[in-house]
């Protein structure tokens, strides 16, 4: 695949961000326009690989077809390229954007040299293909006549509405909040994820036959039996957004929110008014404390420095990562090594300093007497082994008080909210999430299906896409006897990787 001699002859070089300086005062994406001849060079890297790693069972969860899209990168066949894309993933411009890129991790050059720049040739492709107009609007030629309603327009809801639709079913997809996406909407900031580019393929989802329901709370204003009734399937995929707390004393002071709640409200008034309304929680001239690390944690960091904060902290409880891989992470595993967001490069621009601070816990939120935060007492803890399990032990003498306005948690998730599955009556499994085997995706409950966060925990917006194009074979098996979709989770790496184990 590739330049057979290009892995050798080329080094990686990533399509550059805007300037840290530039950027930080805006909310357009951080990301810059890429040359086609350097998008070309990247291709060139691509190896003629025994197995393509990158696309296996390490590597990229829906199975994209990398080294043959890069193959045509290389040759300047960018028509087909997005063909070959669009066969295993509905929404690359999604993916391009906000995926961690795990098939770079797997990448079988990464074993010497630094890997391919995956992620950018594939949000390229279909960046061009929209500009050129490559992406159209194709309704299905007939009709099934069954019809499916999906609770939840998140990247899992939305991938099951477009297979479904494809396969020629009348599908609705119904979202609580007052604008379709779910987390591409309103969980991921503007400036990695413009809303532009979600409403874009809404559009087409929309000219396509698939019917959007806005401010569709089911389970509250809208009956989630009903649904049952004037539907032939239901799927969940309401996400996991049971966020993790942090009950430590003065948990209930103003101040605190879960990330969500700073990341929302921040969209939304956005959207609605180029912040104009006052409607979100702003950072100017605050102390902002950011509790977890992670993709949401770098969201929060540089949500806040465009509001305009005066002091930027982001607490991690582990230890910092490696350079490189430890000797326990092997290759084609996911690098748990040390990495720079947007947001760090940003905070580091303004402030001087990388903001994290490692092995650090939270012990109270101090009171301003007021009943507002204005400060966090933490302390150091240091990380061991015992009997094989990581322990952590707090460092005596390392008490410290961290000045804070502004407390943002952003510790993860732990699960769906229950509405939807106390009306229904749908089991969970020991984690909370809903219960439903992957492959088949129903539930205990006759026709009704789950998929996503809420089905698997919270994880990525490719293993979303995954989640939902295989619920959308399970559902159209269930309707039709047989289906035509593609069953996601199936190459020839995973099959050799299954094989050897």
């Amino acid at each position: 695949m590739g330049k057979p001699t290009g892995f050798k002859e080329f080094d990686r070089k990533k399509v550059e961000w805007r300037l840290p300086i530039v950027r930080v005062s805006d909310y357009r994406e951080i990301y810059t326009e890429p040359k086609e001849e350097q998008l070309r060079t990247q291709g060139a890297r691509c190896m003629d690989c025994g197995v393509p790693f990158c696309q296996s069972a390490t590597g990229c969860p829906i199975d994209n077809l990398i080294p043959e899209w890069n193959d045509l990168v290389y040759h300047g066949r960018w028509r087909e390229a997005v063909d070959r894309l669009h066969k295993t993933n509905n929404f690359p411009e999604f993916t391009g954007r906000v995926c961690p890129a795990p098939c770079e991790g797997a990448c079988v050059l990464g074993i010497t040299n630094p890997p391919v720049t995956i992620k950018n040739i594939e949000n390229a492709i279909i960046d061009k293909a929209f500009d050129e107009g490559w992406v159209t609007a194709k309704a299905p030629l007939s009709r099934t006549g069954k019809s499916v309603a999906i609770i939840g327009s998140g990247p899992a809801g939305l991938a099951a509405a477009d297979q479904l639709n494809k396969a020629g079913h009348l599908v609705t997809v119904y979202e609580r909040a007052d604008r379709i996406g779910g987390l591409l909407t309103y969980g991921i900031p503007n400036m990695k994820l413009d809303k532009g580019v979600v409403q874009r393929r809404l559009d087409l989802m929309a000219d396509e036959g698939v019917k959007f329901v806005t401010n569709a709370n089911v389970g509250q204003n809208v009956d989630a039996k009903q649904l049952m009734v004037e539907n032939h399937a239901v799927l969940l995929s309401t996400g996991a957004t049971t966020p993790r707390d942090l009950p430590i004393p003065g948990r209930q002071l103003n101040g605190v929110h879960f990330a969500m709640e700073f990341l929302t409200a921040n969209t939304a008034s956005l959207l609605d008014s180029n912040h104009t309304d006052g409607k979100f929680i702003s950072a100017k001239g605050k102390r902002v404390v950011v509790i977890g690390g992670g993709d949401t944690g770098c969201d929060c960091i540089g949500t806040s420095l465009r509001h305009g904060c005066t002091q930027l902290v982001n607490f991690e409880l582990l230890d910092k990562p490696p350079q490189d891989r430890a000797i326990d992470n092997p290759w084609p595993q996911w690098p748990r090594t040390f990495r720079v967001d947007y947001g760090h490069e940003e905070a580091e621009e303004k402030f001087g300093s990388d903001p994290r601070e490692y092995c650090i816990l939270s012990k109270e939120f101090i009171d301003d007497r007021k009943g507002n935060v204005t400060g966090i007492k933490t302390v150091r803890v240091q990380w061991g082994k015992k009997d094989g399990r990581m322990v952590m032990e707090e460092i005596a003498g390392s008490e410290e008080v961290i000045g804070a306005d502004l407390v943002l948690l952003a510790m993860g998730f732990l699960g769906p909210e229950n509405t939807v599955s106390e009306k229904l009556g749908i089991e969970l499994d020991p984690r909370s999430n809903y219960k439903a085997e992957h492959g088949k995706f129903e539930t205990n409950v006759p026709g009704v299906f789950a998929a996503g966060d809420c089905r698997r925990g919270q994880s990525l917006v490719v293993w979303a896409i995954n989640e939902g194009r295989g619920a959308a074979r399970a559902i159209d098996i269930y309707l039709q006897g047989d289906s035509t979709l593609p069953a996601p989770g199936i190459t020839m790496g995973s099959a050799l990787l299954s094989a050897g184990s």
